[in-house]
């Protein structure tokens, strides 16, 4: 009967199972392309003289106006895309710190302790930046910070430091800044990704005679490479995205000149100016350039490695 039932519907079992899964998946297809795709018609502000309160089909056609306004003060933009790609380089380097403490917090016997470790350092990951700045404020900044308190204390220096407005170190003070807050957040992917790993394997590592180093190198490290090098694309591709409120709010007039990248920069000239259009075609430009990015470190890992994200 259900033979007959198939052949009369014209449907397969295979087929029925793939419409399921289709149906399934029909909400999360729908909300994407409503949160996803459909604000991407606010892309042709950029090409029109846009003014807040008139419909776009009333404004002016303006063409690549805005795109080449970009460009006009070339050394602004020059200065901007080397903060943004340098600081970003240094994020990069440093993608490898969450795998190395998920691997040190799997490596612990007591349990509850690596809980207590891993919930200890996911929390900065929940603080607001207005919230880290003021640790931070009160940390590294001004005189009576505690950190010059207890560097003078022990001799170590003999006048205070404020590393907060050091140009010369600017860089290197907020990628640490930013791996502090993500570290133990970042790191639970891998520690997913390492319990997936069978357990066989380390047994069969522990029979050859191989100590908990070498079952690291030889167990551990390979089952995370292909999780790290999805994640190092992605983050290749995300090198426009430095953020806006940690450099926002970190940054100073002594800094300035090193710590403006490309989201504050949008919005100084775009939204603070409220040249919307402007704002627009610097948010194009950047898709732009993530999507060339990511496209190059797919096409290089897969020259590479032999694999890619697709």
């Amino acid at each position: 009967m259900d033979m007959k039932h198939s052949r009369k519907s014209g449907l397969t079992g295979r087929q029925k199972k793939q419409i399921r899964l289709v149906l399934l998946l029909l909400p999360f297809m729908i909300m994407i392309g409503i949160f996803s795709y459909a604000p991407l018609f606010g892309w042709s502000y950029a090409f029109v003289e846009f003014t807040p309160g008139v419909s776009i089909f009333k404004s002016q056609f303006v063409g690549l106006k805005y795109f080449k306004k970009i460009f006009e003060n070339s050394k602004d933009f020059v200065t901007v895309m080397r903060n943004t790609l340098s600081i970003s380089f240094l994020n990069i380097c440093c993608s490898v710190l969450p795998a190395i403490f998920a691997i040190a917090i799997s490596q612990l016997k007591n349990k509850r302790y690596a809980k207590l470790v891993q919930t200890g350092t996911s929390i900065p990951n929940f603080i607001s930046w207005v919230l880290v700045y003021s640790i931070v404020f009160m940390l590294l900044s001004s005189e009576d910070s505690a950190l010059n308190i207890i560097l003078m204390g022990l001799g170590i220096i003999k006048k205070p430091l404020n590393v907060l407005t050091n140009e010369k170190h600017a860089w290197a003070t907020q990628v640490a800044i930013g791996v502090w807050k993500s570290l133990g957040y970042n790191a639970i992917i891998y520690l997913s990704a390492i319990t997936s790993i069978d357990q066989e394997l380390y047994q069969a590592a522990e029979v050859d005679g191989a100590n908990t180093w070498q079952k690291i190198i030889h167990v551990t490290v390979p089952g995370l490479l292909s999780t790290f090098f999805v994640l190092l694309l992605l983050a290749i591709s995300n090198m426009m995205s430095n953020g806006f409120e940690q450099f926002w709010l970190l940054g100073n007039g002594m800094t300035w000149d090193k710590l403006e990248v490309f989201d504050t920069y949008v919005y100084r000239m775009g939204i603070k100016n409220m040249e919307y259009s402007l704002a627009t075609a610097m948010g194009i430009f950047k898709s732009i350039v993530s999507i060339i990015l990511l496209t190059f470190a797919n096409w290089a890992s897969k020259k590479l490695r032999g694999d890619s994200i697709f």
